[in-house]
């Protein structure tokens, strides 16, 4: 049986202009697969980032214990050290520091054992290749002039270079070409043949799902999570939308 990675207890948060997610409750084991979809606006972005610590969303009540410790109140590169990462919708542009710079530094930060410098840019480049990069890339700042497919394969980069034990996928699929969503597909497929870690993918789309193995999903509406069930789930999203689950919620 899977050991408990991710526990999640009566999480309510908010931020200025109020609460967001009403009492969720959420265990991830290593080496599960978690899906989360949900209408627009019902708090998914939200709880991956109140996962990851993003103080801009104030806890208000509950927990999120991380292999066993209570890291509601940790700052956010605490629970990257501790083995967490998220890839966001939207990367932001970081002029003066190289893309393979800022995987080579953030790895120096969450590994107790360093990589020596030809074996990390031998495992850089294969990713890179893996991901379809061109290898340049690795040279220029962080996300600048990157197109949004890019962006997007960089953060996956980051995630199979920094093998965490438990990564937020926040849309990574968001405005990317079909090309763009089957190979951050291969990303996240190698990234759970390589590690026990554990993932939770929130996403529209349910192509970016279909080559990869998915152990729950969850269905967020207006903050509370209403139905938790198996891949079926994405399969009847995929018929029939969100409308029942949001009927279902309303009463």
């Amino acid at each position: 049986m899977s050991d408990s990675l991710l526990q999640v207890k009566g999480l309510s948060v908010g931020i200025e202009d109020g609460q967001i997610l009403h009492d969720v409750d959420l265990t991830i084991n290593a080496g599960e697969t978690h899906v989360l979809m949900g209408p627009n606006g019902a708090g998914k972005s939200t709880l991956g980032n109140a996962i990851m610590g993003n103080p801009v969303y104030q806890v208000l009540d509950g927990q999120i214990l991380f292999n066993g410790e209570d890291i509601t109140k940790l700052t956010t590169d605490k629970r990257a050290r501790a083995g967490m990462f998220m890839s966001f919708q939207n990367p932001l542009e970081v002029p003066g520091i190289s893309l393979e710079s800022f995987i080579r530094n953030g790895m120096r930060q969450v590994s107790e054992k360093q990589m020596k410098l030809l074996q990390f840019k031998k495992k850089l480049e294969e990713t890179m290749k893996l991901l379809e990069m061109d290898p340049v890339y690795a040279e220029r700042d962080l996300n600048v002039g990157f197109s949004g497919g890019e962006k997007k394969k960089a953060e996956i980069l980051q995630m199979l270079m920094l093998s965490p034990k438990f990564a937020i996928l926040d849309e990574t699929d968001s405005g990317l070409d079909v090309d763009a969503v089957r190979t951050v597909s291969k990303g996240i497929e190698e990234y759970q043949k390589q590690t026990d870690g554990a993932l939770l993918i929130i996403t529209h789309n349910a192509k970016i799902l279909e080559a990869l193995k998915v152990d729950y999903t969850h269905i967020l509406v207006r903050g509370s999570l209403v139905q938790t069930g198996g891949p079926e789930l994405i399969e009847e999203i995929s018929r029939n939308g969100f409308e029942k689950f949001i009927e279902e919620a309303a009463k």
